[in-house]
C-alpha cells in the first residue's frame, strides 16, 4: 500500500485557499509558507514538494 504523501495536508490547503480567494496568491501566503516549511524539512520524501523545490519564495526587494 502506497504511503500518503508528508505534505499533501498542504498541498490540499493551499489548493482549497487559492479557490477560496478567487486565486490571489498573496492571499495565501501563510499556507504556502507551511508548504515551503515541510518541503525543507522533508528533501526527496515528498512528491508534492517537486514544484516548489527549485522555486524560491517571491520577496519584495526595493532598492533604497
Amino acid at each position: 500500500m502506497p504511503r500518503k504523501d508528508p505534505c499533501q495536508k498542504q498541498a490540499c490547503a493551499i489548493q482549497q485557499c487559492l479557490q477560496a480567494n478567487k486565486y490571489q496568491e498573496s492571499m495565501c501566503e501563510h499556507v504556502i509558507r507551511e508548504m515551503r516549511r515541510c518541503c525543507d524539512s522533508l528533501t526527496g520524501n515528498s512528491i508534492c514538494c517537486s514544484g516548489f523545490k527549485d522555486s524560491k519564495p517571491t520577496e519584495n526587494k526595493s532598492n533604497t
